[in-house]
């Protein structure tokens, strides 16, 4: 079984949480392929605060000046990245970091001129993946994406459409998004069980998926809509959270192509 997880940003700043989640990965790769696509924009955030660079958003989206450039390449596919490698190896795994940019994994264009280097994924390759799988390495990737091979562009992107990119290009069974949320809630604060790409354009529609949370339903939809074959966005601080699911356990959120009987 083909098993991409992403990991919010959210999840990886507390040590314990990030030495839980990486032994539960570490565990997962004994009985399936995994890749883990990362976020971590509150990280980014702190670092520009830090050198005191304002951070500017249009449309949820962070506008990405060439300073901001250089930082997301610092703290995705360097900070961020590189502690969460440690951490997986320190739990067992071969871990090995890189972003979009290695090996044509995930080609970009500009967004909207007014977000300035914010990319949106126009393809993916997912050979580098295979390669250092076939390796017997675990592909960790940080949410950073190149412009074609002549441009030599880097791009910020959205880490869940990084996920679905990789997940879609790599051909995966199963898209675990692990959040700091319990799961999509209905219009009555209910976490829905499950879910078809109707059902998630109707909460959409009626304003009860707002946000991020309809930023990750629509990643969600698209996913599917590209041939992988089940969808989860469930809690990744519950105890043993990954395990559980792989087992088949009903946690969070299933998003599927079509309605099935429980």
């Amino acid at each position: 079984m083909k098993v991409l997880v992403k990991l919010g940003g959210t999840l990886l700043e507390n040590p314990a949480m990030q030495a839980s989640l990486a032994g539960q990965i570490s565990a997962a790769c004994k009985n399936a392929s995994v890749v883990v696509v990362h976020g971590g924009g509150k990280q980014m955030t702190r670092f520009l605060a830090e050198r005191g660079v304002a951070s500017r958003f249009v449309g949820g989206l962070r506008v990405t000046t060439p300073e901001v450039v250089d930082a997301v390449l610092k703290v995705f596919a360097g900070t961020v990245n590189k502690q969460l490698v440690g951490a997986l190896r320190a739990a067992g795994a071969p871990a090995a970091g890189l972003s979009g940019i290695d090996g044509g994994l995930a080609i970009a264009e500009q967004m909207n001129p007014e977000l300035g280097a914010v990319g949106r994924i126009v393809r993916a390759d997912a050979r580098i993946l295979d390669t250092l799988l076939g390796g017997g390495f675990l592909p960790v990737v940080a949410c950073v994406a190149g412009g074609d091979s002549a441009s030599g562009a880097v791009f910020n992107v959205n880490a869940d459409q990084m996920a679905v990119a990789c997940a879609a290009a790599w051909q995966a069974d199963r898209l675990l998004f692990l959040t700091d949320v319990p799961g999509v809630k209905g219009a009555d604060g209910a976490v829905l069980g499950k879910l078809t790409p109707a059902d998630a354009k109707e909460l959409i529609a009626k304003g009860i998926a707002t946000g991020g949370m309809q930023a990750k339903l629509e990643s969600a939809c698209a996913a599917l809509a590209r041939g992988v074959g089940e969808v989860r966005i469930a809690p990744g601080a519950e105890t043993g959270i990954l395990g559980r699911l792989l087992r088949g356990e009903a946690s969070g959120t299933a998003l599927v192509a079509e309605a099935t009987t429980a």
